[in-house]
């Protein structure tokens, strides 16, 4: 297949690249693709240098999937472009995953949904991907009634240039100097920020509204309740979330344990071992650790939810739905 990656230079597009090798996925012509300020960049891809060409209209010829990786205003300029050329888009930005005609899909739990597409597959939002993929299992048995979660969600979320704000304000607190940041509204480094994105005037953040929108989306569920905090941690790659779930029918542990446990895509640490964000780094894995009883709610489970953002929770993801898509097409 003819395979683009738009946004070919940022730490997603560089992080699909890298999972397309890794999966061996069938790939005739690489075409990388950016902005005119990374065009004329050179990316590797199996070993070999590609030139990355600036995004214009004729760039999606021939293309039959293109990987967007390049935020919710590009995907909103280019998507139908690349449609209207032949392309499947899937797009990792939040341009899409709302609208009602374009199936948002983790394949772990609605893979099915991917043959409803009319050229354009949207990619769920980091947190809400490791959420789903450790709650579905467990809402075909017990059925979802209602969860809560705590997100603690890595700078790398937000991009390259975060990450080099968390080494700068971690150098200039060390050393006892003044920090202004850039990216932030506060300083990262050796904080926590109890939001991610701009809150409206009900005191919800953005992040908090995805978690709960694009989960009824996927679980097809739309009278979940959720209830959501995000938060921005100092930590440079992996998400973690502390999750309270509630079901209609009685959940013993043993049985859930049993159930997460078969689960594809899941590891479920046994014995009170957990998992950190360092340990998840370059993990396709979302670790469910210690799961528990929850002791305040009646049919309910706590769990401590890990995967690394940029994974699972972005490129991998992405190139799962890609997989499907070629699937149906015979392209494997």
């Amino acid at each position: 297949m003819r395979v683009a990656v738009l946004g070919a230079t940022g730490l997603v597009g560089q992080e699909i690249i890298k999972v397309l090798e890794e999966r061996n996925f069938p790939i005739s012509d690489f075409v990388p693709l950016a902005s005119s300020k990374s065009a004329g960049k050179v990316v590797e891809f199996h070993g070999a240098p590609v030139e990355v060409k600036e995004v214009a209209d004729d760039a999606f010829k021939g293309v039959d999937i293109a990987l967007f990786a390049a935020g919710a205003g590009v995907s909103k300029r280019w998507a139908k472009v690349a449609v209207s050329k032949g392309a499947v888009v899937i797009d990792n930005s939040s341009a899409w995953r709302l609208d009602p005609e374009i199936p948002l899909i983790v394949p772990e739990v609605n893979p099915e949904d991917v043959m409803r597409h009319n050229g354009i597959i949207a990619n769920p939002n980091c947190a809400t991907i490791q959420a789903v993929v450790a709650l579905a299992p467990l809402h075909k048995r017990y059925c979802l009634e209602y969860f809560s979660a705590v997100t603690f969600q890595s700078v790398s979320g937000t991009g390259r240039q975060a990450l080099v704000e968390l080494d700068e304000c971690t150098r200039a607190i060390l050393e006892g100097k003044s920090f202004e940041p850039q990216v932030y509204p506060l300083p990262i480094g050796f904080n926590v920020l109890p939001h991610i994105g701009a809150m409206d005037d009900s005191g919800v953040s953005d992040e908090e509204w995805k978690m709960l929108n694009e989960s009824r989306k996927i679980l097809h569920h739309q009278k979940l309740q959720v209830s959501c905090t995000t938060v921005r941690v100092p930590v440079k790659r992996g998400h973690s979330e502390a999750i309270v779930a509630q079901f209609e029918e009685r959940v013993t542990f043993e049985e859930a344990n049993a159930i997460l446990s078969e689960a594809p895509g899941i590891i479920v640490m046994a014995e009170n071992k957990y998992i950190t964000p360092l340990q998840a780094a370059g993990s396709d894995l979302v670790y469910v650790c210690r799961l528990r009883c929850d002791l305040g709610m009646p049919r309910a489970l706590s769990m401590w939810v890990v995967s690394d953002n940029l994974r699972k929770g972005a490129a991998l993801n992405a190139v799962q739905i890609a997989e499907l898509v070629a699937s149906r097409t015979k392209a494997f």
